[in-house]
C-alpha cells in the first residue's frame, strides 16, 4: 500500500483529502503544521507529499527546501491559494513537483497523486525486471544520462534531479532535435490539464538549465526555439 502524508493546518481539507485517498486504497499520514509535516516525511518516507503552502511553525516553501536540502526526492504536490500566483512559480523552483489551487476537487488530488506515482515507480519496475536488457545510456560529451537507474552525471559527477526534472530530460532526449511546444511537454511529461498554464515548463526547464548547462544563458543542450517551444541539441564538442 502506497503511503501519502497530507500536510495541511485546515482540519477540514486533511479529513477531506484522507477520506477519499484512503478511499482509492492509499495509506495516508497527516500533519497539521510544517514542522510535524517535515519530521514525519523524514520519519515515515511517504511515497507523495500533498503540502500546503500557509502552514504555521514552518511554511511550505520552507518544509519543500529543507526536504531537498536533505536529498530527499520524494514528489511533493504543493497546495496554494488561488490567488498566489508568484508563489506557485516560487514553489515549483524549490523542488515542488505539481501544485494545485484551492479550492479544489479531491477526485483530482488523488488523479494527480497517482500520476506522481506511476512515474517515480518506473524505475525501480524496471530494476526489478527478471529479464536484464542491456541498459540504455544517453551520453553527450560530458553527460551521460541512464535512464533505468534514474542517474545523470556530468563530467563524472552525479547530479540531484526532481523525479519530474529528470523526466523530462529524457523526453526531450527521446526527441531530440525535434521542437516541442510547452503544451506538448505538459501533456507528455505532467499527463493532465494545467489549463494552459505553460509556466510549469519554464520553470522545470531552467532547473535542467542550471544543472546540466556550463553557462545556463547560452544553454548549448536544451535549446529555446522562439515562439514555439524547446528542442534538445546534440552539441559538437
Amino acid at each position: 500500500m502506497k503511503k501519502v502524508l497530507v500536510v495541511d493546518d485546515e482540519s477540514s481539507i486533511v479529513t477531506l483529502l484522507k477520506y477519499n485517498l484512503e478511499d482509492a486504497g492509499f495509506e495516508v499520514i497527516t500533519a497539521y503544521d510544517g514542522l510535524e509535516g517535515l519530521n514525519r516525511a523524514v520519519e515515515e518516507n511517504p511515497d507523495v507529499i500533498v503540502l500546503d503552502w500557509m502552514l504555521p511553525r514552518m511554511d511550505g516553501m520552507e518544509v519543500c527546501k529543507e526536504l531537498r536540502l536533505k536529498k530527499i526526492q520524494t514528489p511533493i504536490i504543493m497546495l496554494t491559494a488561488k490567488d498566489e500566483e508568484f508563489d506557485k512559480v516560487l514553489g515549483l523552483e524549490l523542488g515542488a513537483d505539481d501544485y494545485m489551487t484551492k479550492p479544489f476537487s479531491p477526485r483530482e488530488v488523488t488523479a494527480r497523486v497517482k500520476a506522481m506515482l506511476r512515474r517515480s515507480n518506473i524505475s525501480s519496475e524496471h530494476q526489478m525486471n527478471e529479464i536484464k536488457q542491456k541498459e540504455e545510456i544517453y551520453s553527450f560529451g560530458p553527460l551521460q544520462i541512464y535512464p533505468d537507474r534514474f542517474e545523470v552525471l556530468l563530467n563524472e559527477e552525479p547530479i540531484e534531479f526532481t523525479p519530474k526534472e529528470f523526466e523530462l530530460l529524457v523526453y526531450l532526449i527521446e526527441n531530440k532535435n525535434r521542437v516541442l511546444t510547452r503544451d506538448q511537454l505538459l501533456s507528455a511529461v505532467w499527463n493532465y490539464d494545467f489549463a494552459g498554464d505553460t509556466r510549469i515548463v519554464d520553470v522545470h526547464v531552467s532547473h535542467l538549465r542550471d544543472k546540466i548547462e556550463e553557462n545556463s544563458r547560452k544553454p548549448i543542450f536544451i535549446k529555446t526555439i522562439r515562439g514555439l517551444g524547446y528542442k534538445f541539441e546534440e552539441p559538437k564538442l
